[in-house]
């Protein structure tokens, strides 16, 4: 993991491999921004002209490199693009330096060690640079044989504002939840052969007693004596069983309670409604959001937020066999209400139902499911944006203020009451699919079924930004970690209203 430093220093005298600094698109030139100046006064105010005649524009995600030529003890200077940067304080002013940190600590991946002088105002600016350095930095080549990628080893934030007071806790909780995000993208990212529902809980299992944290693990045994109907329906087609993994923190005195509840497919090939090849190419990354609910509640324990979060994580395999279950099947979800199963590939529902049930007997105040649930959330939404579903209007644009504050960008979605006819079943309480206009909503209708009376629930669709095609800002090719850092914020929200 890269290390994170501050220091007040100039730029130009830290003994440190390249030093970055920010630029804006300009008139002429691009601009230069607060943290360049030591360098841009040692090149004789010849900065930005020198980047402009190297292409630089100062768009989002830009990076260009020219030698130091002795103006710094670094060999190295980086410019990374911001865009137009809003104003101190604001939300889109912590994405654009989130990703610039993170596009430049992809760039400086081989290197030991840089000086970031990006425009620091208050502790907010420093904890999404610090989290744009530690997310940028990720790295996963554990499959591969050559020589490793090495990600730049340490990182010091400079500026006047970096040693102000509050600037070192901000960091410092930063990293907690960008390391939570990267051990989630791990998850993701393994192939499915070596993250199987069991092995899955057992490094679930790992972590959560790492933290000290309640632990409970239901194995294919348990879940058919229990009658988790929808586990042990999806997982029978695999020679891989399903498990149901429980992760609680109570801290003391804690007045709240959330629950968060993630889809663990380990992988969909679709069952007997087969997916086509090319659509189960990124279907090992159908546990994200398990992995997204299993990281977030390590991480605010770490943090000793006080509110009491119970995590239950849905794993599964969905395959086809001679055991696999069959459209028209009914299964019997944990709880007793039953569910016509007119296709195998909308299984995703089918755990998150039997989990959603049983964090309701523990009496949360408010239960989050998490999953990467449907193809027409991406079609509405796009690769980047998440759906949120709820069955409050207060709840789901909580959850949606929560989700900006926390960089991760979420749009709310209806629940249409009218709907609701499309999942009738003339043989059991509710098929798991109706038609194929609104699928998205109708996922969310068949999953508010199994909310318990009088309990706040939302539902994040993350289908599109779980799995990234290509890297971007702080974003890898690959598992993203959707979801954590809004889940790990909206406890804290949680515990500031208390």
């Amino acid at each position: 993991m890269t290390s994170i430093a501050l220091s007040s220093a100039a730029p130009t005298g830290l003994k440190v491999d390249a030093v970055v600094v920010g630029v804006a698109p300009g008139d002429d030139d691009v601009v230069l921004l607060p943290g360049s100046e030591s360098l841009d006064k040692a090149l004789k105010g010849s900065l930005a002209k020198l980047l402009g005649q190297l292409g630089a524009t100062g768009k989002a995600d830009e990076v260009t490199k020219l030698p130091a030529m002795g103006a710094a003890k670094a060999g190295l200077l980086v410019a990374v693009g911001t865009g137009p940067l809003a104003e101190a304080g604001t939300p889109a002013r912590h994405e654009s330096l989130r990703r610039a940190a993170g596009a430049a600590a992809r760039a400086l991946a081989g290197r030991q060690s840089a000086a970031v002088a990006l425009p620091v105002l208050d502790d907010a600016d420093a904890a999404a640079v610090a989290e744009g350095i530690t997310l940028g930095a990720y790295t996963f080549d554990q499959y591969k044989s050559g020589d490793p990628t090495t990600p730049v080893g340490s990182v010091t934030l400079i500026g006047p504002g970096v040693k102000a007071k509050g600037v070192k806790d901000a960091v410092a909780r930063a990293e907690t939840v960008a390391v939570a995000v990267n051990r989630a993208r791990d998850w993701v990212n393994v192939p499915p052969r070596d993250l199987t529902p069991a092995t899955f809980a057992d490094a679930a299992t790992k972590l959560a007693k790492s933290a000290k944290l309640d632990v409970e693990v239901l194995d294919e045994k348990a879940l058919a004596k229990g009658g988790y109907g929808g586990l042990i329906g999806v997982g029978q087609g695999s020679a891989n069983p399903p498990r149901l993994v429980r992760v609680a923190y109570r801290p003391s005195r804690a007045k709240k309670h959330v629950a968060f509840v993630g889809k663990g497919i380990t992988f969909d090939s679709g069952g007997l409604s087969l997916k086509p090849a090319d659509s189960m190419v990124e279907m090992k990354s159908d546990m994200s959001g398990a992995a997204a609910v299993i990281a977030a509640v390590h991480a605010i324990a770490q943090l000793g937020t006080k509110v009491a979060v119970t995590a239950y994580a849905a794993m599964a395999e969905n395959m086809p066999s001679g055991s696999a279950q069959r459209p028209s099947d009914v299964i019997t979800i944990y709880g007793g209400k039953t569910v016509e199963v007119l296709n195998t590939d909308a299984e995703g529902r089918l755990v998150l139902a039997d989990g959603i049930v049983r964090a309701a007997e523990d009496e949360p105040d408010l239960i989050v499911d998490v999953a990467t649930l449907t193809g027409a959330a991406v079609v509405a939404l796009g690769k980047r944006v998440s759906g949120i579903m709820a069955n409050d209007d207060d709840l789901g644009a909580r959850i949606h203020d929560v989700a900006g504050r926390a960089g991760e960008a979420m749009w709310p979605l209806p629940l249409p009451v009218e709907l609701r006819e499309k999942l009738d079943s003339p043989i059991a309480d509710i098929a798991n699919i109706g038609d194929r206009w609104g699928g998205a909503l109708q996922a969310g209708l068949f999953l508010q079924e199994f909310v318990a009376d009088g309990i706040g629930w939302a539902h994040l669709d993350i289908a599109g930004p779980a799995f990234s095609d290509k890297p971007f800002g702080y974003t890898p090719k690959g598992g993203t970690g959707a979801a954590v850092r809004t889940l790990v914020h909206l406890v804290e929200d949680v515990a500031a209203d208390i």
